[in-house]
């Protein structure tokens, strides 16, 4: 018995990664594990691009474009914040994120 995919799927697969990848950033502590719930977040909104692209327009490529500049973007996001992290570890000596406080009166 095959099924066939339509858009539903899709939508909640990336809404459950873009829900995880929320509650990763508002509730860890580790800079490294917000990063890696943004690049979560990131992905969710792929697989949107993706899926809309195939189910509503596939003779056009506009998705698979959108989602190259997407991953273009995480790419750099990711290198820049470990970046940061790194510099901010040599500084202070830890990732936890409750500890960077400067900008508090």
């Amino acid at each position: 018995m095959a099924t066939s995919l339509n858009p539903t799927y899709f939508i909640f697969l990336s809404a459950a990664l873009f829900a995880i990848g929320v509650y990763g950033v508002i509730a860890k502590k580790n800079i490294i594990a917000v990063l890696v719930s943004i690049e979560m977040m990131l992905a969710a909104v792929n697989i949107n691009l993706v899926a809309f692209n195939k189910f509503f327009t596939p003779e056009a490529f506009i998705g698979q474009i959108f989602a190259i500049f997407v991953v273009t973007v995480a790419a750099v996001e990711i290198g820049l914040g470990l970046a940061l992290a790194i510099a901010l570890v040599r500084k202070r000596g830890t990732t936890n994120l409750d500890d960077f406080d400067w900008l508090k009166w």
